[in-house]
């Protein structure tokens, strides 16, 4: 399974477990409002974050295979053109 829907599932389950914590605590509606959204800020900035390393990894993983594809063709190209050397010479 896919780690990043893994830890989607995690941190989802993680916030609903808060929020009914939180709603079926004794306190005031008003209180309870604050600490819904202070929760859900906090909850907000942490899928930020692991979005943004989710992201960073998804590049730096693209990058290197955009060297490897273009090191892969510059060794065909240098191939061919031994190739098209050798065919030349044969022709004379």
């Amino acid at each position: 399974m896919d780690t990043g829907k893994i830890l989607l599932g995690v941190l989802a389950g993680v916030a609903a477990g808060a929020m009914a914590g939180i709603l079926f605590a004794p306190a005031k509606g008003s209180r309870t409002r604050r600490r819904i959204l202070r929760k859900g800020e906090g909850y907000v900035e942490e899928l930020k974050e692991k979005f943004n390393e989710y992201a960073d990894t998804i590049t730096e993983k693209l990058e290197m295979a955009r060297e490897e594809v273009s090191a892969f063709a510059q060794k065909g190209n240098e191939k061919f053109e031994e190739a098209e050397k050798k065919v030349k010479a044969a022709k004379l």
